[in-house]
């Protein structure tokens, strides 16, 4: 018998990265080995997540916000960051969700649109993990047409009156600052909102079956007063939160194959050790056939988030190419799971082993920061030239 080979191996992947890269990805990798995963399905069955102590944690490696220049922020490449976060999905999707929407979303929006005020009071803080953010942009009933959101922003002489609500919140009932999306009489603009500001609450989404090791949260603004010096001053238009949510989706598209990783690491050692019929369950053909399927779309899933890394650390990288490895990536990484716990039959739909938090964690992630339609909408109109999902006026 052959020494089996991890499906990685088939591509010689470490290949693609520098010494510092690796080095990065080896520290995260230490860190949800040893912190996250011993724990995190009894966390996945409670519901919770300790979220504040491991922010600290993360904080101390400079995790948080690690792809963005000063104000306590690590500074380092685009690839760099994505290997983190799949390490971090590995683990489980909410600790990468955590540090996506800490980072790629509230901090990443602070640091393009705020003002020198709003950077130096937040994100030395956030990236610290004393403090936490999450993003208000989703509404119940403006999800993939965020123009639609209803949340508005009025001046009253100096001031500001916020009012509306968001929905699917990360983070939301344990951040400190939020940024918030709303109308206003000068187009869409963004606020940092301290949560202890009069008029702001949060409630915590339950019942979840998905996520469960995530805070995800309703915000709800009544008439919540906000200084001038709240409003970030560098974007009044869609393209404030946009280009925020493509930074978040570009960790996504690393994350989803670290939870692919994990699904076929932990097959391939389940059916080296379960036998069936007196022979291993790896030694069938059908289970062969599985495998190395698996791999290979999770292998070019890699090289996929590899060539976009480098994109983006040349500056080159463009919305719709995100949008084709969030909706190949997601995809692969939510068939991989799927396939990945046939494999273990009954075994597979518990916690004893990760898979089946990864399955359905990942049918989230699949929806989320663009849903699978809507990325496919983005490559349609980038080969095309019309924008299918709007009116369409030629």
């Amino acid at each position: 018998m052959a020494q089996p080979q991890h499906p990685f191996d088939l591509y010689e992947i470490d290949s693609l990265f520098n010494e510092e890269q690796l080095a990065i990805r080896d520290v995260v990798r230490d860190f949800v080995n040893d912190r996250i995963k011993p724990h995190v399905g009894q966390w996945f069955e409670d519901g919770e997540l300790p979220a504040r102590e491991l922010a600290k944690e993360m904080g101390s490696m400079g995790l948080l916000g690690m792809h963005l220049e000063g104000y306590g922020c690590a500074g380092t490449d685009a690839t760099s960051y994505g290997l983190a976060c799949l390490e971090l999905e590995a683990g489980d999707s909410g600790l990468r969700s955590l540090v996506s929407v800490q980072g790629s979303l509230a901090m990443f929006a602070i640091w393009k649109w705020g003002s020198e005020e709003q950077k130096q009071e937040w994100l030395p803080r956030m990236a610290a993990g004393d403090a936490l953010g999450c993003f208000g942009l989703t509404e119940s009933d403006a999800g993939s047409n965020p123009s639609e959101m209803r949340t508005n922003a009025k001046r009253d002489g100096d001031d500001w009156i916020l009012n509306g609500s968001k929905m699917w919140i990360t983070n939301g009932n344990i951040a400190d600052v939020a940024v918030v999306w709303a109308h206003t009489d000068q187009g869409i603009q963004g606020f940092v909102v301290p949560t202890n500001t009069p008029g702001f609450k949060a409630n915590l989404v339950k019942h979840k079956m998905s996520l469960r090791a995530s805070v995800t949260s309703e915000l709800v603004f009544d008439n919540v007063r906000l200084p001038a010096s709240a409003v970030m001053p560098g974007v009044q238009s869609l393209r404030g939160p946009l280009t925020c949510l493509s930074e978040a989706r570009y960790g996504i598209v690393w994350g989803v194959v670290g939870a692919a990783r994990d699904c076929i690491e932990t097959a391939v050692d389940y059916t080296l050790t379960r036998k069936q019929f007196d022979r291993p369950l790896a030694a069938f053909q059908l289970t062969q056939q599985k495998l190395a399927d698996m791999s290979i779309a999770t292998g070019n899933a890699m090289l996929l988030a590899a060539h976009l890394g480098k994109l983006k650390d040349a500056h080159k990288i463009r919305p719709e190419q995100i949008s084709v490895g969030k909706k190949n990536n997601a995809r692969t990484a939510l068939e991989v799971a799927r396939e990945s716990r046939s494999m273990l039959g009954g075994s597979g739909i518990t916690l004893e082993y990760p898979i089946i938090r990864h399955m359905n964690n990942l049918e989230s992630v699949y929806t989320y920061e663009g849903t699978n339609e809507i990325h496919t909408l983005v490559v349609g109109q980038a080969l095309t030239g019309i924008a299918a999902y709007a009116d369409y006026k030629a």
